[in-house]
């Protein structure tokens, strides 16, 4: 596995001095930015109160902000950059962050416009919906396990509140309790490769709460499931599910 180029990291700025030192286009687009995340925006003479700049062709001025303490962006310089800032998709309270270390913010821009075109315009309406159900959720589901895996399960591919759909505004807990009735799926492998899995199959697997399999069934299938979901050996197939979503995987051609 290769090291990360930086962490991302998402940091609040409302209310907090950021340093921005220079002038022209790229100078306001910075400038445009950070105070959407309101940020008070400061020159270098009142960066005391400061732990951010932003820097426009000025290394001079990097530098200085740097030996005081500073982390600096030096717009389009990635090398002289302790962060970098990137691409955005707005969905908020949703954000993703695109980012490339600085290597290329073309490439950046390119996948934040095709999110764009994917992510529904009111996916931040279901985070706020989520969070308002939040009590309602643990009244239903007082169990911390059982209220995760419903949850999971309405938001899981062609879930009652699939996160790339949209949805009306409807109560987010009904839906969710609605949802979370247990099932069975069956899974006969045509043949021991992982990468043999349809999509389907790949997707019950990641949301498994349980998997049931015959001794035969390979670890290599097995492995793709989630890592706390139960895995339990059966002789024979599966038909009821205690709880949650429970999958049945044997090997095609033999006795299920």
């Amino acid at each position: 596995m290769s090291d990360w180029p930086a962490l991302p990291i998402f940091v609040r700025l409302s209310g907090r001095a950021v340093v921005l030192v220079g002038e022209g286009e790229a100078a306001d687009a910075k400038r445009r930015l950070l105070e959407r995340a309101g940020a008070v925006i400061v020159g270098e003479e009142q960066a005391s109160d400061a732990r951010l700049a932003v820097v426009v062709d000025d290394e001079s001025a990097a530098d200085r902000l740097k030996q005081r303490g500073l982390l600096v962006n030096v717009v389009d310089r990635p090398a002289l950059c302790d962060f970098t800032l990137p691409a955005i998709v707005d969905r908020a309270p949703v954000l993703v962050a695109v980012g490339t270390g600085g290597v290329s913010a073309g490439l950046a821009a390119a996948v934040r416009q095709r999110l764009e075109a994917i992510l529904p315009a009111r996916l931040g309406r279901l985070a706020e919906a989520l969070h308002a159900a939040r009590g309602a959720l643990r009244a239903r589901f007082p169990d911390t396990a059982a209220r995760r895996r419903a949850i999971g399960a309405a938001l899981a591919p062609d879930g009652v509140l699939d996160p790339m759909r949209d949805h009306d505004d409807g109560d987010v807990a009904d839906r969710i309790a609605a949802g979370a009735v247990p099932r069975v799926e069956r899974i006969r492998l045509r043949s021991p490769d992982p990468d043999d899995l349809t999509l389907r199959e790949a997707r019950w697997l990641a949301q498994a709460d349980r998997v049931t399999h015959r001794a035969e069934v390979p670890s290599a299938v097995l492995d793709r499931a989630r890592a706390d979901a139960v895995r339990e050996q059966t002789e024979v197939a599966v038909h009821e599910s205690r709880e949650g979503l429970t999958v049945d995987v044997s090997l095609a051609g033999v006795p299920a």
